[in-house]
């Protein structure tokens, strides 16, 4: 009898389900070798979820976050051999899991570590230089469309995700409970997380849906009218973030 790979993950991670029939050894000690076999995947896979969120673990504890880990895979098992894409699921598993009901900035914590983790492993481009703009003639630059790198990731939370962030891993000072808006840049190698200033979400969010430069303006300018656009480009070009300029989406000047 075969055992589908599908079926193989499924028992694997989870410890209630049975040996899949279709598996024998030459020794007939199926059970106990199944079972070493599963105990160092789930082991091998918390620690995988430990360094992925290093931030969430420090916040719920070691013993805590083994068990919710070892929840977790069960539920969501790798769906890929790279590691890398493993547990992009954890921030809406989090929002339904019981017992982090009382740390409501959990799920949303979690998004920026993956961010972060997404960032670093994106695809490289080629960042337009600071002239990239001058380029454009003036009369068509609000026709102009963004194309920002696929480092790029962009957050909006009711809670204060950054600063969560920064106090447990670089010491910041202890946060305020305020909203936070948080986009994630990768000038070179390291990705790093920036705390958005007003109006920059909704500018950011509206270049990301392949908006015009003078449409996302105007949003900014009607959710915010202290949106600083000039503060936000030289940013955006200065943290290699911008990855084209252009009167049609994906072309570059």
């Amino acid at each position: 009898m075969r055992v589908t790979q599908s079926e193989f993950i499924e028992a694997v991670c989870n410890p209630a389900l049975p040996i899949p029939a279709g598996i024998t050894s030459r020794t007939g000690r199926d059970a106990k070798r199944f079972a070493v076999y599963r105990n160092n995947v789930i082991a091998s896979l918390i620690e995988a979820l430990e360094s992925a969120f290093p931030v969430v673990f420090k916040l719920v504890g070691d013993k805590f976050f083994k068990a919710m880990a070892s929840e977790f895979v069960r539920k969501f098992p790798p769906k890929s051999p790279l590691m890398m894409h493993f547990a992009s699921e954890l921030p809406t598993f989090l929002e339904s899991f019981d017992p982090v009901r009382s740390l409501p900035y959990l799920p949303d914590v979690a998004r920026l570590e993956l961010a972060l983790r997404e960032s670093y492993h994106a695809a490289d481009r080629d960042p337009v230089p600071q002239e990239a703009f001058g380029s454009i003639p003036q009369d068509r630059l609000a026709d102009a469309r963004v194309e920002l790198a696929p480092s790029f990731r962009l957050l909006k939370s009711d809670f204060p995700i950054l600063s969560i962030w920064a106090a447990n891993t670089s010491g910041g000072p202890k946060p305020r409970l305020v909203a936070e808006d948080v986009a994630v840049v990768r000038k070179r190698f390291d990705p790093s997380p920036r705390l958005l200033e007003q109006g920059e979400h909704v500018f950011l969010r509206a270049l990301m849906s392949g908006d015009t430069l003078g449409n996302a303006i105007e949003l900014a300018g009607f959710a915010t009218p202290e949106f600083a656009l000039e503060e936000t480009l030289s940013w955006l070009i200065g943290s290699n973030a911008v990855a084209g300029v252009g009167l049609t989406l994906g072309e570059r000047e």
